[in-house]
């Protein structure tokens, strides 16, 4: 586990709180910490949200972290 401290200036940087970028994006102030904190990580789709919303470069924010696609399905599970 790795702590995201591009993620926590950026966020900072804008002027944003945990709990604001969590109810930006329509998550508890706990799923932006473990983010930062590296507990988690934000799905594919969320991390270009964040991306948008603190107006950096999703490959800065997130650069050697794994995102998670939550909503991938292998082909043959969908038959």
């Amino acid at each position: 586990m790795r702590k995201n401290v591009d993620l926590v200036d950026a966020r900072k940087n804008k002027g944003l709180t945990q709990e604001e970028l969590a109810a930006l994006l329509g998550y508890s102030k706990a799923t932006v910490s473990n983010w930062e904190n590296g507990y988690s990580n934000p799905s594919l789709t969320d991390a270009f949200k964040v991306s948008r919303i603190l107006e950096k470069d999703i490959n800065k924010l997130f650069s050697g972290l794994d995102v998670q696609e939550n909503h991938t399905i292998k082909e043959e599970e969908a038959i």
